[in-house]
């Protein structure tokens, strides 16, 4: 029988990857960044450690001003800096700094114990599926 509960299920779920998130973080003694933050370093590792402002927001769906609260902090946090564009000063870019890039290796752990716990109890045709139908539920918001 139909509950009509996914929501309240996704958010569930949300809630146990953040807290798998700072579990598995602290593990490694990384005790500053919290989940929010994960999002915006994801993209910059997969961008070769440089995007702007308003490339990141877009990226995180996030609005620019929330974006630049998270890297205000993650600056002060000394994992990020921020330098105007060569080509273009009115672009405000963000660089990974050493620290930043030293997470790296940390963040990808992170990533397979959450990949681990989300799909390690489906097979490849559920994980798939399941990849699938979420896809298609956030389509239609």
């Amino acid at each position: 029988m139909l509950n009509y509960n996914a929501c309240a299920i996704i958010s569930k779920i949300r809630d146990d990857v953040n807290k798998l998130i700072i579990t598995e973080l602290a593990k490694n003694n990384i005790t500053d960044v919290v989940p929010s933050h994960g999002d915006i370093l994801c993209f910059l590792y997969s961008e070769k450690g440089s995007l702007s402002v308003n490339t990141l927001a877009q990226k995180v769906h996030r609005t620019q001003p929330t974006v630049t609260v998270l890297v205000n902090k993650l600056e002060k946090l000394g994992y990020v800096k921020r330098l105007k564009d060569d080509e273009d000063q009115r672009i405000t870019m963000v660089h990974l700094t050493d620290k930043g890039w030293e997470l790296e290796p940390i963040f990808n752990q992170v990533s397979e114990a959450i990949n681990h716990k989300v799909y390690g109890r489906l097979s490849e045709q559920e994980q798939e599926q399941f990849e699938y139908l979420l896809e298609r539920v956030y389509s239609g918001l």
